[in-house]
């Protein structure tokens, strides 16, 4: 299974600051996913260029963004993942936002979303090094059934 990472920060993407979100996740995922093939990627907060690197990784049976979900002025990740996919999968993002919720109130102010577009899937995480570790492994034990499912392979 190949996934791809696309860490969405003006500061990281500039260096000012390392990407710290982007290795938790790969790491996580790395831990309890055996067998993947991970690639990662850092973008500015920008929709067209966030847009632009989703389609750069369209072999990815999965690509997991983390950064620019909340209400910032420059957090913009939801509506680009919006303008890549072709259907919405709110019940992921409800899914990582009602956990998310056990552990901070602040993950009320997270706007992310998932989607697929074709057999591909789409799914924003936070961008704080703990919230996407957490989600990240939340979302582990759904990967491979989502490849099944999205290759019509049933349950």
């Amino acid at each position: 299974m190949k996934i791809t990472v696309i860490t969405v920060s003006d500061r990281a993407f500039k260096g000012v600051y390392a990407d710290r979100s982007g290795p938790a996740i790969e790491e996580t995922l790395r831990d309890l996913v055996p067998g993947i093939e991970l690639e990662r990627e850092i973008v500015p907060d920008e929709r067209d260029l966030i847009v632009d690197a989703l389609q750069r990784h369209s072999s990815a049976e999965w690509i997991i963004t983390t950064g620019g979900t909340g209400p910032a002025p420059r957090d913009v990740t939801p509506e680009a993942t919006r303008a890549f996919c072709d259907r919405e999968l709110p019940g992921i993002a409800d899914y990582l936002r009602t956990e998310s919720l056990k552990e901070t109130p602040y993950a009320l102010f997270s706007r992310a979303t998932a989607g697929m577009r074709s057999f591909q899937y789409v799914v924003n995480l936070p961008g704080s090094e703990k919230a996407a570790r957490f989600c990240a492994a939340l979302l582990a034990p759904l990967l491979d059934h989502g490849v099944k499912m999205a290759r019509g392979e049933g349950h």
